[in-house]
C-alpha cells in the first residue's frame, strides 16, 4: 500500500492490484476469524489471484521495472504461507507452491530482472511455504501434547477425588453400619430398642444411597458429596430422607458447596416446619445440568405470606443465584413442598 501511494499513484494497474490483494486478504483471514481455521476456497483464491495471476496483470498495466513490481512479487510470499497451512494433503501444498515459483518466475522473465534477484524471490517464494508448514506442525504437535497432558492431570484429579471419596464412605461406614452391627452382636444395644431401631433405619438409608450412587460417583464425586453431606446432616436431625438418583453430573467446586448448602437448608426447613418427619430428594444430571428437587408431605405453606429476606426465599435461593444456579419453592397451605435447585440456572 505504502509502495503504491507513494510511487505508483498515476497507475489504474496497480490500485487495481492492491484492491485485489486486500480483497482475497480480507476474505482469507475474515473466513479465518469467523470459521476458527483457514478455508481451501479462500486459501486457493489467494493463491490464483495473489500469486499467480497478479504479478502479469500488473505488468501488462504498463508498471515494469523489476523494483517497481516487488511489491506484487512479495505477495507470493504470503500465499506460499498461506497454502501451507490452509491446505492439509502435502500434494495440494505442493501444486500450489510450484504453480507459485513458475509463475513469478515467468513474470520475472520480461522485466529483465537479473538471475540473483529471481534465485533470491524464488527461494523466498519456496521457504515461506516450508517455514509456515513447519510452524503448523510444531504447534499441532504442542497442543496435542498440551492436551494429552491436561487430560492426565484432569484424570489424576478425578482419581484422587474418587479415592478420597471411597476413603470417607469406608469411614462412614465403620462409624455407622459396622458400630451399629457390632453393637447388636456384642449384646451393648437392645436390637428392639427404639433408639437402635432408629439408627439401624438411617444407617440402611445411607447403603441405599450408597447402592444407587455406585458407578456415579466416580463420574460426579463433588455433587454426590454434596447431596451426601446434606442428607447426613438433615438424618442427624431426626428426619427420615428417601432417595433417588438418575445421573450424577459433576460440578464445579464453588456450585456443589452452594448445592450442598442449599440442600441442607431444604431439609432443615422440613424438619422444622413441615410437621412431618419424611422427605423426598430427587437427583437428575443431564449434560453440564445438575437439578435437585427436596418433597416433603407436611403441612406446607403460603409463599407469599413469607417474609422475602428470611428463610427458604433468602437462605436457600440466595445460595443458588450466587453460584450461578436457581431455587424454585412451591407450597400451598396443606399441600406439602416442592422445592427446585437447579445449576446452572
Amino acid at each position: 500500500m505504502l509502495v503504491v501511494v507513494q510511487h505508483q499513484r498515476a497507475s489504474p494497474a496497480a490500485w487495481a492490484g492492491l484492491a485485489v490483494a486486500l480483497a482475497v486478504s480480507l476474505l482469507a483471514y475474515g473466513s479465518a476469524r469467523a470459521q476458527g481455521w483457514f478455508g481451501t476456497w479462500p486459501a486457493l483464491a489467494d493463491v490464483v489471484l495473489a500469486g499467480c495471476v497478479l504479478p502479469f496483470a500488473v505488468y501488462a498495466g504498463g508498471v515494469h521495472e523489476p523494483a517497481d513490481l516487488a511489491w506484487v512479487m512479495l505477495l507470493g510470499g504470503s500465499a506460499s504461507a498461506l497454502a501451507a497451512v490452509a491446505f492439509r494433503k502435502p500434494a495440494a501444498v505442493t501444486g500450489a507452491v510450484t504453480a507459485l515459483v513458475v509463475t513469478h518466475a515467468a513474470a520475472y522473465v520480461p522485466t529483465r530482472a537479473g538471475v540473483a534477484v529471481i534465485a533470491a524471490h524464488l527461494n523466498a517464494v519456496f521457504f515461506s511455504a516450508v517455514l509456515a508448514r513447519v510452524f503448523w506442525w510444531y504447534l499441532r504437535r504442542q497442543g496435542r501434547l498440551l492436551d494429552t497432558a491436561t487430560a492426565q492431570a484432569l484424570e489424576a484429579e478425578a482419581g484422587r477425588a474418587r479415592y478420597a471419596e471411597r476413603i470417607a464412605h469406608h469411614r462412614a461406614l465403620h462409624d455407622t453400619v459396622l458400630a451399629t452391627l457390632t453393637a447388636i452382636a456384642s449384646g451393648r444395644a437392645d436390637a428392639g430398642a427404639p433408639l437402635v431401631r432408629e439408627r439401624c433405619a438411617r444407617d440402611a438409608a445411607y447403603l441405599r444411597r450408597l447402592i444407587q450412587q455406585q458407578g456415579q460417583e466416580d463420574d460426579a464425586p463433588a455433587t454426590a458429596a454434596a447431596i451426601e453431606g446434606a442428607v447426613r446432616a438433615a438424618e442427624s436431625l431426626g428426619l427420615r430422607v428417601s432417595t433417588q438418583f438418575d445421573g450424577l453430573v459433576q460440578l464445579p467446586a464453588h456450585a456443589a458447596a452452594a448445592l450442598a448448602d442449599a440442600a441442607t437448608e431444604a431439609l432443615n426447613n422440613v424438619a422444622c416446619h413441615a410437621g412431618t418427619g419424611h422427605a423426598y430428594v430427587t437427583v437428575t444430571g443431564e449434560g453440564s445440568r445438575v437439578v435437585v428437587t427436596v418433597v416433603d408431605r407436611g403441612v406446607g405453606f403460603d409463599p407469599r405470606t413469607v417474609d422475602k429476606g428470611l428463610g427458604l426465599r433468602f437462605s436457600v435461593g440466595a445460595r443458588m443465584r450466587e453460584s450461578g444456579g436457581a431455587a424454585d419453592v412451591d407450597s400451598a397451605p396443606g399441600e406439602g413442598t416442592r422445592i427446585e435447585l437447579r445449576w446452572p440456572a
